[in-house]
């Protein structure tokens, strides 16, 4: 199952009703959080200072971290792409992640 994940902020739910709502909001929280603002877990999150780079240099790297961060944080989702949209001569360019969601490292199994 693949599912596209935008980098957007939003509400908390602190009881998701299924694992899959869980897997999702949390790849959401470390694509819109940037590393060195968690105070307990300093590495957690997107290296903000990437933004300050070209465009196309920018968007590598972004690619790599985002990778990494949620092969760290959320072995339960793998990255299969990542999708940029907006212009950066206008300074806003988002991200949107395609995961994979690994049925193998689910808790209750195989999602129906």
């Amino acid at each position: 199952m693949q599912i596209d994940v935008m980098a957007e902020v939003g509400p908390i739910n602190f009881q998701p009703g299924t694992e899959l709502e869980e897997i999702l909001q949390n790849v959401r929280m470390v694509l819109t959080t940037r590393k060195g603002s968690v105070p307990m877990d300093r590495a957690f999150g997107i290296d903000g200072d990437i933004l300050d780079l070209p465009s196309g240099v920018a968007q590598a790297r972004m690619s790599a971290e985002i990778v990494a961060a949620i092969q760290q944080c959320e072995p339960r989702a793998s990255v299969k792409q990542v999708i940029y949209a907006g212009d950066a001569e206008d300074g806003e360019v988002r991200a949107t992640v395609r995961i994979k969601i690994n049925e193998s490292k689910l808790r209750g199994g195989v999602f129906l």
